[in-house]
This record gives C-alpha cells, structure tokens and sequence, in this order.
C-alpha cells in the first residue's frame, strides 16, 4: 500500500472512532509496526497543522483522535448556539488538582486535603466527565477511587498525567515566638 494510502485509511480510522484510538490497535489493523505507524500518524497531523486545516489529530495517552482546530470553536458554537463553555469554579479546579496530582484517590481524603466537603464537586467532575471512578478501595465501606479520564487530558491538552505541571511545594511561613 502506498503511503498516501495508509494516511488516508488512518485518517479514516480516526474520524469514525470519535475517540482516542491506541497506537498498537492503529497498526495492527494497517499491517504495520508501531514505529512506522506513529510516523504516519505525525506526518499526517503535520499536514493538517501546516495547511491550517479545521481538524488536527491529537495524541492522549498513547493513543490518537481527531478534533477541531481550536480557531474554529467560535465558529462551530455560532453554527449550533450553544452557551459558552461553562467555566469551573475555584472549588472545581482545586478538587480536579487533587485528584489529578493523587489519583486515585478517595473522596475523603480529597475532603481531608481540602478541609471541606467534597460531594458537590465531585459530582459536577463527574457530570462534566472530567474524572470517573477507577474502583475501590480495599477498606471498610470500600470507598471508590477517584482518577482523571481523556476527557481531562482534552479539556486541558495534555498527551498523558505524566505532562503536568510539578508541584510547587509551599513553604511553611510559620514563626515560632
């Protein structure tokens, strides 16, 4: 098969797919090793970002979706009227960091981190399917497990968890007298 080819039927695997699509699976159904497969799939998410076309190819987690060009969101949510994105409060970005530096992680110790309630924001983490459960823990009560998902990968353009910012620790102000 020609190279031109392989791109077109990758292109084609991507679009129907709708989400992430994991590179070993991308090569096996075109026949090809996972190296080669990867420089296809880069080579053709070069063209989309060289020509500025309205699709780019993303890469989450190993694997690899289509989405919109950024610059053409105004566009896309004029076509449709839908509402601006709906921002997240303080309360919501500050659980989502939780969960994202210590996942997985129980709602109770997000609670015990935050001194306060945790219900509300998970819940709307969860609506917005910006975390999901990744089980339980091996306790009494078997509290579940609390971890980020591809849409949080999407919503915040990281390739994996691994691409987030370090912590900074705080340093502790406090005087002895």
């Amino acid at each position: 098969m020609k190279l031109t080819e392989l791109e077109a039927v990758v292109e084609a695997l991507l679009f129907i797919s709708g989400e992430a699509v994991p590179l070993p699976t991308i090569a096996q159904t075109i026949e090809l090793d996972k190296a080669t497969t990867k420089a296809i799939i880069k080579t053709l998410a070069e063209k989309y970002e060289t020509e500025k076309r309205g699709i780019r190819i993303i890469e989450i987690n190993n694997g690899y979706q289509m989405c919109t060009a950024a610059e053409c969101f105004e566009f896309i949510r004029n076509m449709y009227k839908s509402p601006k994105r709906q921002g997240m409060t303080q309360a919501l970005l500050e659980t989502l960091a939780i969960i994202a530096y210590k996942q997985p992680i129980t709602k109770a110790q997000i609670e015990e981190i935050r001194g306060v309630s945790a219900d509300h924001a998970v819940n709307k983490l969860l609506e917005k399917n910006l975390i999901c459960e990744t089980g339980r823990l091996n306790i009494p009560g078997k509290p579940i497990l609390f971890g980020t998902t591809n849409e949080f990968l999407r919503y915040f353009g990281f390739k994996s968890t691994s691409e987030l910012p370090p912590l900074q620790e705080e340093e502790n102000n406090i005087i002895d007298v």
